[in-house]
């Protein structure tokens, strides 16, 4: 059975920090593929300043297509809104019954983790994976010694969606931050100018 590892995100837009991580995932550890899940709406997040649902599948489908391990999905845009992790988990295992599914999330998302809804059942039935990421609170107690958590020793990126963002808004090229044809496709429809 295939060992899918989750990579939940808005990427707005996916960058090369978001490929290097997951091909680290799918190098280092037993994950056979990585599969970006793009997300409609984060609870958590602001929504004015995310792009459409399609053109950010369109930004990780380009960024992706062509590595062998890592895939793109829109699993999460028929799901209401706001919607929440455990609701895509269900219908991704109702989906794929051959495939076993793990979470991938930083360091600073299980600081955090307490707060998703139904987050216990997610421990219960799924393992997480997690990368480091700078966070101004430590990792929850309960959380360190934890059987089904796995903290991976991944090359920590210091890059950012948003910061992206804010560079092209001020006119700067990031030509070498997103994945090539992403970037044409930023370029092309002209975005976050």
């Amino acid at each position: 059975m295939k060992k899918i590892g989750l990579y939940f995100g808005t990427f707005n837009p996916i960058h090369i920090g978001h490929l290097i991580l997951a091909n680290h995932f799918t190098e280092t550890t037993d994950i056979d593929e990585v599969w970006f899940v793009v997300t409609p709406q984060n609870p958590m997040k602001k929504k004015d300043s995310i792009l459409g649902n399609r053109h950010r599948l369109e930004l990780v489908y380009r960024a992706t297509k062509d590595f062998t391990k890592l895939r793109h999905s829109d699993i999460e845009f028929g799901l209401p809104t706001p919607n929440y992790t455990i609701n895509s988990l269900a219908l991704l295992e109702e989906k794929h019954p051959n495939k076993h599914f793990v979470l991938l999330m930083g360091e600073d998302n299980l600081v955090n983790f307490p707060k998703w809804k139904n987050y216990e059942l997610i421990l219960e039935r799924y393992e997480l994976y997690v990368y480091p990421r700078k966070s101004n609170q430590p990792i929850p107690p309960q959380f360190k010694q934890h059987p089904k958590i796995n903290l991976i020793d991944a090359p920590q990126i210091e890059l950012s969606s948003s910061t992206i963002r804010a560079a092209i808004k001020k006119g700067q090229s990031v030509r070498a931050l997103v994945p090539p044809e992403s970037w044409s496709y930023l370029e092309e429809m002209n975005f976050y100018k």
